[in-house]
């Protein structure tokens, strides 16, 4: 569904995906990973079981990984979505991320979700070394938020899929997670 909004959808991985997964895989193998975290959405698990086969480790979904929802926009073109409603289009872009798709996520719970999730996982995982399987929104929210990153820079790193993305919490807990975009 490259192309579309994809949020809350969940489609499988296409082949183009599994490629990418193995390439994701090759990337990871000079890090030590101790336990794999994955959205629980398919395109996320298929990548995150990958990895934890290819170290050895467990994984565990978890939900509040997910995409923010696009609600209506779910599976749509941006054109499709221009074709539709090219007022409320425009006005999306305008005031992103404070107006949320119709019928979707609200930006600001997306971002609670998100940071709980994060300091939920920093706390359970303290001193080891985890990866986290989950969406460009979720990468780019704690990059923003918790690695002081621009929203310009945030968007850079995370444009690609399969993006590998480091954030380490505080030294006291001394965890590193390794978050890639599926």
């Amino acid at each position: 569904m490259a192309g579309t909004f994809c949020g809350h959808s969940d489609p499988e991985v296409n082949a183009r995906g599994r490629e990418q997964i193995s390439e994701l895989i090759d990337r990871l193998r000079q890090e030590s990973i101790d336990i794999v975290y994955t959205s629980d959405l398919r395109r996320a698990v298929a990548t995150a079981n990958a990895i934890a086969e290819a170290f050895g480790v467990g994984c565990h979904a978890r939900p509040a990984l997910r995409e923010i929802s696009f609600g209506t926009w779910e599976g749509l073109s941006w054109q499709e979505i221009e074709q539709r409603d090219a007022v409320y289009a425009r006005r999306w872009i305008a005031e992103y991320p404070m107006l949320p798709a119709p019928d979707g996520e609200a930006f600001r719970h997306f971002e609670q979700r998100v940071l709980t999730e994060v300091e939920f996982l920093s706390v359970q995982t303290a001193k080891k070394n985890i990866a986290v399987v989950t969406h460009a929104g979720v990468l780019r929210t704690v990059l923003c938020a918790l690695n002081n990153c621009s929203q310009d820079d945030a968007w850079r790193q995370t444009k690609t899929y399969c993006a590998i993305v480091r954030h380490t919490v505080a030294p006291s807990l001394q965890t590193q997670s390794i978050g890639a975009r599926s």
